[in-house]
């Protein structure tokens, strides 16, 4: 089985509801790379499949690397603690080398010494159980309540920025699905939604700088007027866009210091869709 074949069936394990036609834009958000570049892994350059690619995958659907290379078979989950609270070296080493590779990219605000402490807590406690004071978020959420994964990709409301490498899972957020019900809030599935933080003052009156947005990762098509999270000639933004005639779109900024832009919509690629503002400000 090819690489990319073992890609499609591990995405299609986790996530059914995508369905076939949309595995390569969830791989593409999953990882934080271009459409494109996955399109060109299921093309046969599959020598442009990076390591962080495939710990990015790995982590983003619970299964191994070493299955994503060469295993056979269903993609087993990553491997459970042991029993009577006995820890699992492989399991400690993989989950402060993730915090590791997280602290390197986004904690140089911390201190070493700070970065050091994180670091030491994962290793004697992986599974975060709360005396060690880092906690991770894995147990599944009371019936009606929703998990949201939260995504470091910094998406740009300004002039743009280039996406990271790969997108880190740095905490869960739990709502009632009632309150997302009251403010007539749609989406895909509930596995589909995610955080993400906004930088920049372009969609200012919508949404502010450093504001947490609700996004739909299940939305990688234009479905009419609406905010979307996009990449667009190598920057990744928040732009509500709007139909300019069949071929082109209008990138708009909400606030009004900020010229809207025409773009040809097959140089859009659309990542998801907005849905609400942390503050409950529907968009």
């Amino acid at each position: 089985m090819k690489t990319t074949d073992r890609i499609t069936k591990l995405v299609l394990a986790r996530r059914p509801e995508l369905g076939v036609r949309n595995v390569k834009r969830d791989i593409a958000t999953t990882c934080g790379i271009s459409y494109e570049a996955v399109r060109q892994w299921f093309a046969g350059d599959t020598e442009n499949i990076k390591n962080e690619n495939l710990v990015a995958l790995a982590d983003g659907y619970d299964t191994t690397v070493d299955w994503l290379l060469s295993g056979k078979g269903e993609p087993p989950r990553k491997a459970e603690p042991k029993a009577g609270g006995e820890k699992d070296v492989a399991t400690s080493l993989s989950a402060a080398d993730a915090v590791r590779k997280m602290l390197e990219k986004h904690g140089k605000g911390l201190t070493a010494e700070a970065r050091q402490s994180i670091v030491r807590a994962v290793e004697e406690d992986p599974q975060g159980d709360s005396t060690s004071g880092f906690v991770i978020a894995t147990a599944k959420p009371p019936e009606g309540d929703i998990s949201i994964p939260q995504y470091d990709i910094r998406a740009a409301m300004g002039h743009g920025q280039v996406p990271a490498e790969y997108s880190e899972v740095i905490r869960n957020v739990v709502i009632r699905e009632e309150v997302l019900r009251e403010k007539g809030v749609t989406y895909s599935a509930a596995q589909a939604l995610a955080m993400i933080t906004g930088w920049g003052q372009s969609m200012e009156g919508t949404i502010n700088d450093k504001d947490p947005v609700i996004v739909d990762r299940g939305v990688n098509d234009y479905q009419g007027e609406g905010v979307y999270v996009v990449t667009w000639h190598g920057d990744l933004l928040i732009k509500r866009l709007q139909r300019q005639d069949e071929d082109h779109v209008w990138l708009i900024s909400d606030n009004r210091n900020y010229e809207k832009q025409s773009a040809r919509i097959d140089d859009v690629t659309i990542h998801a869709k907005v849905l609400l503002v942390w503050n409950a400000r529907r968009v």
